[in-house]
């Protein structure tokens, strides 16, 4: 028995039916305490706005994307119902979601490949990050690979499985076994972010930062003060009564409250903190609500949708799962494939600008411009046109001879 496996037989001190592995006793005690004084934890991170919101976004517009299978090498679609109905009660979209979650927060997700009787694989079903330990042996004929997950279930009972029994997505590590979780690298960012709300929301709640203050040279007794707050409520509160002037008696002056300096700069460190997580992420500043520092009108904000799309999106969470599936579950005739043209595409003057361009130099068919629109071919629409006025250069005019004469024994005229 390996360590890892004696490690997960133990359990929870509240739950018997939870492993005690070293994630699971990191959340039963609220996660790992940071230096702010928080505990973070891969599901007690969502409570922190940019943290959610890094994660739905990544998670939502991933699984949202077409998954189609392709004959390899060419753009010939195939049928896949296993990509097109996953999970006997979960849509593909719930399944694809809830795996970019996981990894989004664990940087690792796990999936059951449940199979038929002739070894096929029919359904998948995710299995939570915390509930797998993950291990690589020496390499055998039935496990070619040699990892092995740990896998607890609902009972608390531990299994033995293996790639043909466990699809793996890793996000990005650094012993090409698992990936490491996005929050753990980030705890101590997360952690301050969460200390800097709960700081704020302290603040506010304590009454520290009233509207102002009424002075007096007399001592006034409670029911006197109370007396004249209620009078000055009275005065000064109220649409009719903006920009009045108020009367004040028994020599009482007011002092307006403003945010202390220091309350401001706590104000910018936690705008601070959203674009901290959003560099973790890799998710633009203004997709997290942040468009201070950018532009907010016109092709500024396609420009960085784009470049997510180019840089961050399709390299980082897409393209893995891609190719991940292709060499698990499809095989090596088909290739699958998201499509992501929709995400790339500029507004419809550029668009009909960039195929008009396309289609008159020969590069674009009729039905090629309208698969990338998601509509249907038409008849006769794989025609490549070809401008009449463009050859290759050096080409000679067909009916000129050198220097523009005519052609040896031709004199010019018709019929003769």
């Amino acid at each position: 028995m390996t360590i890892l496996r004696g490690l997960a037989e133990l359990r929870s001190p509240e739950n018997p039916a939870v492993p005690l592995t070293s994630t699971t006793l990191l959340d039963w005690m609220g996660g790992t305490r940071t230096a702010s004084g928080r505990q973070v934890s891969e599901t007690s991170s969502l409570a922190f706005s940019a943290v959610w919101r890094c994660t739905a976004l990544i998670s939502g517009v991933a699984s949202a994307l077409p998954l189609h299978v392709y004959e390899d090498g060419t753009h010939n679609r195939q049928p896949s119902q296993l990509l097109k109905n996953p999970h006997p009660e979960l849509t593909a979209l719930e399944v694809w979601r809830l795996a970019y979650v996981h990894r989004s927060l664990w940087g690792n997700a796990f999936v059951q490949k449940i199979r038929d009787g002739g070894g096929r694989v029919r359904e998948l079903w995710p299995v939570t990050p915390d509930r797998v330990q993950v291990e690589r042996d020496r390499p055998t004929g039935a496990n070619p690979s040699g990892k092995t997950f740990w896998v607890t279930d609902d009972w608390g009972v531990v299994h033995e499985r293996t790639p043909r029994e466990i699809l793996h997505l890793p996000g990005m590590g650094y012993d090409g076994v698992c990936g490491v979780s996005p929050i753990r690298a980030a705890q101590q960012a997360i952690g301050l972010g969460l200390a800097a709300e709960e700081y704020g929301a302290r603040l506010f709640g304590s009454g520290n930062l009233m509207s102002g203050i009424l002075q007096t040279e007399q001592r006034l007794e409670p029911d006197q003060a109370d007396a004249l707050k209620a009078r000055w409520k009275a005065k000064m509160s109220g649409l009719d009564k903006a920009h009045d002037i108020a009367v004040l008696d028994s020599g009482a002056a007011f002092q307006p409250v403003s945010l202390p300096a220091k309350d401001s700069q706590f104000l910018e460190s936690r705008s601070f903190e959203v674009e901290e997580i959003g560099r973790w992420f890799g998710v633009p500043h203004f997709l997290l609500g942040l468009t201070a520092k950018s532009t907010s009108w016109g092709t500024g904000l396609e420009q960085q949708a784009i470049g997510w799309v180019k840089f961050d999106l399709h390299p980082t969470w897409l393209a893995p799962t891609e190719q991940r599936l292709t060499k698990e579950l499809l095989g090596a005739s088909v290739t699958a494939s998201y499509k992501i043209e929709g995400l790339l595409r500029g507004d419809s003057r550029s668009r009909a600008e960039f195929y008009r361009v396309m289609r008159e130099v020969g590069a674009f068919s009729a039905n090629d411009i309208r698969h990338l629109e998601d509509l249907p071919p038409v008849p006769d629409g794989d025609v490549y046109l070809q401008p009449m006025n463009m050859v290759p250069l050096g080409t000679e005019p067909e009916d000129k001879g050198q220097g523009g004469e005519p052609p040896a024994g031709d004199d010019g005229d018709e019929g003769e």
